[in-house]
C-alpha cells in the first residue's frame, strides 16, 4: 500500500512538472467514473484535468460528436489556444478544411463578427488561400466574414495574431505556421493563450509539416485527410464517386490526457460534423437518403437491363438521296 502511494505521488509530480512546462498547471484530480476504492489507489487511473476542465459547460466549443467532446472534457475551449497539427505538407488541405469547419461552428454562435486568418507569405504561397466561392456553400461562412493578413516575416505574423487575439471584435483568430520555427516557442504560445483567455475568444494554431513541440495550448489535435466515402443514393453507394470531406482526428494532447482517434465527415448541407459509421452500423441502422413517394410505400424498382443500340454507320460520300428528296428542291423556287 505504501509503494502504491509512493508511485502515485511520483506520477503526480511528473505530470505536474509537464503541466508547468506547458503552462497549464493541474487544478484537480479526477478518477474515472465507476472505479472501485482499490482502483483509485493505482497511479495509472489518475487523470490530471487542466485549466478549463472545471469551467462552465458553455466555455467549450462542441464539435457535435459526443465521443470526441467527451474525450476532450467537453469540447474545444473557447477562450484558449488550440493547436491543429498536420504532420506532413500534404495534410495542409485537411488541416485548413478542419479549421474552416470549426470557424463555421464558431460563426453560427457569433454571426456578426469576422474571423482573422494570419500567415506568412511562405505558407500562403505553399498551401494557398481558401476559395471564397465555396466558403458559404460548404461551411456557411460569408466571404466578408473571413479576413486575411499576410506578412513577410514570422515575427510579424506572431505580433499580429497576439494583438488580434485580445480584440473582442473578432470571433476567432487563426494563425497558420509552417514547420517548427524557433520564434514559435513556449513563451510565444503562452502569450497567445493568455490573450485568448483575456478576450474570451478562441485562437487556432495551425501547424503545417512540423514536429509536435511543447506549447501552451491545452488541446492538440492531429488532423489528416481520411478516404472519402462514396456518395449515397437510393440504390446504395455510387461506385467511383466522391462523398463528403472526411478527416482523421487524433487527440495528441488534451486537458483530460485521454487519447483517441476519430473519423469525422463534414456535412456541407447542414454545416455539422458527423461521425463515420461502419458498414455493419449502416446495415443495422440505415438512413433514408430520399423519402418514398407519397402514395407508394416503397421507391420505384430499379430499371431493367440496359440495351445498347448498334451504331449507325455514316453514309458514304457517294450515297446521296434522290434529287426530289433533297431539301433544296422541296422549297419554292424564287421567281426571276
Amino acid at each position: 500500500m505504501a509503494m502504491t502511494a509512493v508511485a502515485r505521488e511520483t506520477v503526480f509530480a511528473l505530470r505536474r512538472q509537464i503541466a508547468k512546462i506547458e503552462g497549464t498547471l493541474p487544478e484537480r484530480l479526477a478518477a474515472p467514473a465507476g472505479a472501485s476504492p482499490d482502483d483509485r489507489d493505482i497511479a495509472d487511473v489518475t487523470v490530471v484535468r487542466r485549466g478549463l476542465a472545471v469551467a462552465a459547460p458553455d466555455a467549450f466549443l462542441r464539435t457535435g460528436i459526443a465521443p470526441l467532446d467527451a474525450a476532450l472534457g467537453g469540447g474545444l475551449p473557447k477562450a484558449a489556444l488550440s493547436e491543429i497539427h498536420g504532420t506532413e505538407t500534404r495534410d495542409a488541405g485537411a488541416v485548413a478544411g478542419f479549421a474552416l469547419s470549426l470557424a463555421g461552428l464558431i460563426l453560427t454562435r457569433q454571426p456578426g463578427l469576422p474571423v482573422l486568418w494570419v500567415g506568412t507569405s511562405e505558407i500562403f504561397r505553399e498551401a494557398g488561400f481558401p476559395y471564397a466561392g465555396g466558403l458559404r456553400s460548404l461551411f456557411g461562412i460569408a466571404p466578408e466574414q473571413l479576413l486575411f493578413s499576410e506578412t513577410p516575416r514570422l515575427l510579424d505574423a506572431l505580433w499580429i495574431a497576439e494583438e488580434a487575439a485580445r480584440m473582442t471584435a473578432l470571433a476567432a483568430v487563426i494563425l497558420e505556421i509552417r514547420g517548427s520555427p524557433r520564434p514559435l516557442d513556449l513563451t510565444a504560445t503562452r502569450r497567445l493563450h493568455a490573450r485568448a483567455q483575456d478576450a474570451g475568444r478562441p485562437v487556432l494554431l495551425l501547424r503545417q509539416a512540423g514536429e509536435a513541440e511543447p506549447t501552451a495550448a491545452p488541446v492538440r489535435l492531429i488532423v489528416s485527410a481520411a478516404p472519402s466515402a462514396s456518395r449515397a443514393t437510393i440504390a446504395g453507394p455510387l461506385a467511383g464517386s466522391i462523398g463528403r470531406p472526411a478527416f482523421t482526428v487524433n487527440i495528441g494532447k488534451s486537458r483530460t490526457a485521454l487519447p483517441g482517434q476519430f473519423t469525422l465527415e463534414w456535412n456541407p448541407d447542414e454545416h455539422v460534423f458527423e461521425e463515420r459509421r461502419t458498414q455493419e452500423e449502416r446495415a443495422t441502422n440505415p438512413v433514408a437518403v430520399v423519402s418514398a413517394s407519397r402514395r407508394r410505400p416503397h421507391p420505384a424498382p430499379a430499371s431493367g437491363a440496359v440495351l445498347a443500340f448498334p451504331a449507325v454507320a455514316a453514309p458514304a460520300s457517294g450515297d446521296q438521296p434522290p434529287r426530289h428528296e433533297r431539301p433544296a428542291h422541296r422549297r419554292p423556287r424564287r421567281a426571276g
